[in-house]
């Protein structure tokens, strides 16, 4: 093999490599509070009904590696009563308690408004609304899509990812 090959190849798994912590959220994955030195995984008990949303992290259990090289994958937790949610949202739920990325789909600002009595999640950058009860659906507001859901499960008492976000994370460049 000679030198030019050599170091295509080596640039090519430099590119190839992932910072376990920019990782996205995998199945498997416990859910932590953002801030959480001892990195406590949550229990559906740890959120409280109807409160304003919990700001967390993914950690992967066996390392204990915290998936926050990235802030597309900061998480918003919320519990609600499951007899308000979609069918479809409570299916991605874990005894109420439903995930969502905190990034909004119009420009990528942080989703952390709660608004308790309308049970809405808000951003204030442009004043999208979304609703978590139903998947995460906008009602008002520019953002183009929904919130992408974190399915979510329940394994010996903890919260724990059951699989990927359902779409993309992130925003729509070159909206306004």
């Amino acid at each position: 093999m000679d030198r030019r090959t050599l170091l295509l190849a080596g640039l090519g798994l430099a590119v190839g490599q992932t910072d376990a912590a920019s990782a996205r959220p995998e199945a498997g994955d416990v859910l932590v509070r953002n801030g959480d030195a001892g990195k406590r995984p949550l229990t559906p008990q740890d959120i409280s009904t109807g409160a304003a949303p919990t700001m967390v992290w993914a950690m992967e259990p066996g390392s204990r590696t915290v998936r926050s090289g990235t802030r597309l994958n900061q998480i918003l937790l919320l519990r609600l009563d499951p007899e308000k949610l979609s069918a479809e949202t409570r299916a991605r739920s874990a005894d109420g308690v439903v995930a969502y990325t905190s990034i909004c789909t119009h420009t990528g600002c942080d989703v952390d408004t709660w608004l308790a009595p309308e049970q809405m999640l808000s951003c204030p950058c442009h004043d999208s609304m979304f609703d978590p009860k139903d998947g995460g659906k906008v009602v008002d507001g520019p953002a183009p899509r929904v919130l992408p859901a974190l399915p979510l499960k329940i394994a010996d008492g903890t919260l724990v990812v059951a699989m990927p976000f359902t779409a993309s994370v992130g925003f729509e460049r070159g909206l306004r």
